[in-house]
């Protein structure tokens, strides 16, 4: 049993900073005193709880919040989960608890960024998802630790069309791939040196690609990106 629940009190604020702590690292992504704001302003803030077995444990959280009003977008800081509880379809659901609560305000689109190397990462925003890339940048939030393990954090942003899910580009519509490692995290860990060079590989390639007016079109777990004309 799973349930998800708005984080409506101050114990609940402090908990869920205390889990993406733990999952994020030392450079903190957000603290318990910007999520009671946004909480308290009518922005998404909830929790993911295991209630398995007499238990009632925070195992993952999202946060997102309101773009511009003429826009009708919401931009999603951090949606995250204890890593033994990935793999199980919880983060989807998680997403899709934030579309359907986007949907009933009238946001028709939720936007982020990730790291354009994490493969899992790409896997489920583009391919389980259907989201689009709708950009690139480099060194996006500077170098801090966390997620890049202190690498540049290099970012792709993309853009979740609620009412349009994308689907994978045809066999033939695709002119390039760009492959990237399978499990940098790991590599970051036990060869930091080495997932710098697929940073500044995939950079210069990435840069290359869509300087010809390619687009990122989808993901593949064996190929990497999937461009298109």
């Amino acid at each position: 049993m799973r349930t998800i629940r708005d984080l409506d009190t101050v114990e609940l604020i402090i908990d869920a900073q205390e889990l993406l702590d733990s999952i994020r690292g030392e450079n903190r992504v957000i603290d318990a005193g910007t999520l009671r704001a946004l909480q308290h302003s009518g922005n998404y803030v909830v929790g993911l709880f295991d209630d398995s077995e007499g238990e009632d444990r925070m195992v993952g959280a999202s946060i997102a919040f309101f773009g511009e009003p003429a826009r009708r977008t919401m931009h999603s800081h951090i949606t995250a989960l204890l890593p033994e509880y990935r793999g199980r379809g919880w983060g989807r659901e998680l997403k899709e608890h934030q579309r359907q609560w986007a949907f009933s305000r009238e946001v028709g689109r939720i936007t982020w960024t990730y790291d354009p190397l994490v493969a899992r990462n790409a896997h489920f925003f583009l391919t389980v998802l259907g989201a689009r890339v709708s950009g690139y940048s480099v060194n996006r939030y500077g170098i801090f630790g966390g997620g890049d393990a202190g690498d540049e954090s290099d970012r792709l942003d993309v853009e979740w069309s609620l009412a349009d899910i994308a689907r994978p580009p045809a066999s033939d519509a695709v002119v390039a791939t760009l492959e990237i490692p399978s499990d940098v995290e790991t590599m970051r860990v036990s060869d930091p040196a080495a997932a710098h060079e697929w940073r500044l590989r995939l950079r210069g390639e990435m840069e290359q690609l869509l300087g010809r007016g390619l687009r990122i079109a989808g993901f593949d777990n064996d190929r990497g990106y999937l461009f298109t004309e």
